[in-house]
């Protein structure tokens, strides 16, 4: 359980480094073009952090 924790814990790190860098450039290219990939990407942030908070319940 610990190591799914730790690798759910690194998919978050990474995937805000990688909207850290892309929202920016998606909004500088155009909005309308890559819509979607935002939008999934935030998905895929929030999806993260409500994993993280039952994996940590469950650790704890």
């Amino acid at each position: 359980m610990t190591i799914a924790f730790q690798i759910a814990v690194f998919a978050l790190i990474a995937a805000s480094s990688v909207l850290v860098i892309s929202v920016p450039l998606v909004f500088a290219s155009g909005w309308s073009n890559n819509t979607n990939v935002v939008l999934s990407s935030t998905s895929l942030w929030i999806g993260l952090v409500f994993l993280i908070a039952l994996l940590n319940s469950l650790i704890s």
